[in-house]
């Protein structure tokens, strides 16, 4: 202890919207990606950029589905404002204060401005997770310990479960049913991909439609929290709001994809089968069937004879 006041020290820190698990989803998509890329040029005609096209917009859904699951910018907000540094303390500091909301937890974020004040390098973005399998009181209690400055213990007791607040059941419960519905979307697009490949068409635009469904009803189960009343998280005459992040809104993007894909697909097989098959490569070359018949030997011996 230092004059009785818990030590800071440089710990592991969380990134905000990217961490480990993100990098390496998108690293394995992008490794199927270049895969493809070095096959492609051996696909003639037009078939190669309906390939192209194909191929790289199922990549994409792939990869946005299992990525939000590990981001942390579901909902995100700022504020800046002059606040106490640390407890035991009347130094005041000017700071970035920022909080983001993902399915396994919050980051907050604090960051002075300048960075470099009271002697110290204020630059700190604390995880704490609310996922079944980890105990998020234990976590704040562990940031306690720590020592971490004011502001970031402020915000993480907002979602204690003995706030005052009463939001941490609601955060946890809906984040689960919103990753968990995340994963049978992940499932539906590769059902999506296996019957395409059989290849059943309509099938597999029904089950993009049911992808796109899914990925809607997780962001339906996320935002059930919003219609909660949220404690003011205020810092002096500031006050901290929260808006929908980029991972809310990228999902909706694709989950709108998915469904207009869908309908694509399944109205081309009910109005235009013929264009439907042209893109995925099945239509059949009326010139390459009359050039198989060219190719037919006839034995003249038993042709003179019926003669």
């Amino acid at each position: 202890l230092f004059d009785g006041i818990y030590p800071f020290y440089l710990q592991q820190r969380k990134v905000s919207v990217f961490d480990i698990s993100t990098i390496i989803v998108i690293v394995v998509f992008l490794t199927f990606t270049c895969s493809f890329l070095l096959i492609i040029p051996g696909i003639r005609g037009r078939a190669r950029l309906y390939w192209t096209l194909r191929v790289l917009l199922s990549l994409v859904v792939g990869v946005v589905i299992v990525a939000v699951q590990f981001t942390g910018d579901w909902e995100t907000g700022w504020v800046k404002a002059n606040t106490s540094y640390k407890s035991f303390s009347r130094a005041l500091v000017n700071a970035d204060i920022g909080l983001h909301v993902g399915l396994g937890g919050v980051n907050v974020t604090l960051m002075g401005n300048p960075v470099n004040q009271v002697n110290e390098t204020i630059n700190y973005n604390e995880h704490f997770a609310w996922s079944f399998d980890a105990n998020y009181d234990r976590s704040y209690g562990e940031g306690l310990e720590k020592g971490l400055p004011s502001p970031i213990l402020y915000v993480a007791e907002k979602f204690t479960t003995q706030s005052p607040c009463g939001v941490h059941r609601q955060y946890r419960i809906s984040s689960h049913y919103a990753s968990a519905t995340l994963w049978v979307a992940f499932c539906t697009w590769l059902i999506s991909n296996m019957l395409f490949s059989m290849p059943v068409l309509v099938y597999g635009g029904y089950m993009l439609l049911v992808t796109g469904a899914f990925m809607i009803f997780s962001l339906l189960s996320f935002s059930t929290v919003r219609s909660s009343p949220m404690c003011l998280i205020q810092f002096g005459t500031a006050t901290l709001h929260t808006v929908y992040g980029g991972s809310f809104w990228l999902t909706l993007a694709i989950g709108l994809l998915c469904i207009m894909a869908g309908i694509t697909v399944v109205a081309l097989h009910y109005f235009n089968l013929d264009l439907l098959k042209t893109f995925f490569d099945l239509r059949e070359d009326k010139a390459e069937e009359y050039q198989e018949m060219a190719e037919v030997y006839v034995n003249s011996h038993f042709v003179n004879k019926g003669l």
